[in-house]
């Protein structure tokens, strides 16, 4: 399994200027299959600094969530860092 691209981010409006909202479809790649499943995710700046990334899935998908879950975490902060997610 592996993530192939989170495409279609979208941020959706909040208040709290710390917690950003974002919607977007995730790419997964199982053994030979691709499929697009939709994902809503938010990133909170902590007051130490760090990074706290919550995924939810929004349609169900046939594989183990943990690993799925830390996957799109890891890509989630890999693009957050590199400045690609929608400001």
């Amino acid at each position: 399994m592996r993530i192939l691209a989170i495409k279609d981010v979208i941020r959706k409006d909040t208040p709290i200027y710390y917690r950003r909202f974002f919607s977007g479809v995730a790419s997964i790649e199982f053994l030979s299959n691709t499929m697009d499943r939709r994902i809503d995710f938010f990133i909170e700046t902590l007051p130490t600094g760090h990074k706290q990334i919550i995924v939810t899935l929004a349609e169900p998908v046939d594989y183990p969530l943990v690993p799925l879950i830390k996957a799109l975490k890891t890509t989630i902060d890999a693009l957050d860092t590199d400045g690609k997610l929608p400001l």
